[in-house]
């Protein structure tokens, strides 16, 4: 079995985290994940203290194995949330959109072991400076809000850059995946959107379906316009929210609107004409739902027989 430093960092016993994908890491995933040996994770969003509190408390109901919390550092009840973790004896959160530098004193006080996302060499050298215990690096083929680097591209220059443990995210779904990320330099993945199309997880069944009949070419990138882009699939509303973002007779304020809840409306009621879906650059190579259990099983029998030689390039020669 593949052990790496980031199973000893977290008490795990794959190296593989489950992505903090809002709406839909919640603490049933999160538990099925961490008790089948990943580090699962409880996507704060943009919800509040109280909200999160309970979720936490029902992981622990569900899991005695380590779990953490993705703090969306853009959420307006960021303060609340990032005391809460404290509160709650939280003891890993990763963070995404946004520098969790302010945070990090309280939380490193308290035991925690911070993992941000980072999209650059230079957001990784500033986190491992400020006590990271390690860093996620997301490549632009990941679902939800992504950077402009590749993973093929930005996984190896963050492990040049830093020497706290890299975990590679992005485009990645199988054992083929895994390995590649191992030879770039990563000690450890990050997968999202393989845990949408799992039997635990709790997102509308049209999510799941239009995650399993996803094509190659089935995502799009809305939100440069802000800065922010999010890679999500193509949907009529996808379409029309990417039409109106380079129309320059549409204000921002229009696009914020067309915009608000449409991630809530996919997961909660599989809406297609107003909701989005976000997933990554790999949907189109997941063809199944799985349990947990059997999806993170595969992913690393397969990343070992790869890793020891037994690549079909190889076998042929």
């Amino acid at each position: 079995m593949i052990k790496t430093p980031i199973c000893d960092l977290l008490g795990i016993e794959y190296p593989i985290i489950q992505g903090g994908m809002a709406w839909i890491a919640d603490a049933d995933l999160a538990g099925a994940v961490s008790n089948a040996g990943g580090l699962g994770l409880i996507a704060s969003m943009s919800a509040d203290a109280e909200w999160l509190r309970g979720q936490i408390r029902k992981a622990r109901q569900l899991t005695d194995k380590p779990f953490g919390v993705n703090i969306m550092l853009m959420s307006p009840h960021v303060d609340e949330v990032a005391r809460a973790v404290i509160e709650e004896g939280v003891k890993v959160v990763t963070t995404g959109a946004g520098s969790p530098v302010k945070f990090m004193k309280d939380w490193l006080a308290a035991g925690i072991k911070v993992i941000p996302v980072v999209p650059s060499t230079a957001i990784a050298k500033l986190m491992e400076r400020s006590g990271a215990s390690a860093v996620v690096a997301e490549g632009g083929e990941a679902g939800g809000h992504v950077g402009d680097l590749t993973t093929m591209a930005l996984v190896p220059q963050v492990c040049d850059a830093v020497s706290i443990p890299v975990i590679a995210a992005g485009g990645i779904a199988d054992g083929r995946g895994v390995a590649a990320a191992f030879m770039l330099g990563a000690v450890g993945v990050q997968l999202g959107t393989r845990f949408i199309a799992s039997k635990e997880c709790n997102v509308h069944p049209v999510y799941k379906e239009k995650i399993l009949k996803a094509k190659d070419i089935n995502t799009i990138v809305t939100g440069k316009r802000f800065g922010h882009p999010v890679r999500c699939l193509k949907t009529t509303f996808s379409r029309e929210l990417y039409s109106m973002e380079y129309n320059s007779g549409v204000s921002n304020e229009e696009l914020e609107k067309k915009g608000l809840g449409a991630l809530r409306l996919a997961v909660l009621e599989g809406d297609e004409k107003r909701g989005c879906f976000m997933a990554g650059q790999c949907a189109a190579m997941i063809k199944e739902e799985k349990p947990v259990k059997q999806i993170i099983e595969e992913i690393f029998a397969e990343a070992e027989e790869l890793l020891l030689g037994g690549a079909k390039w190889v076998k042929g020669r």
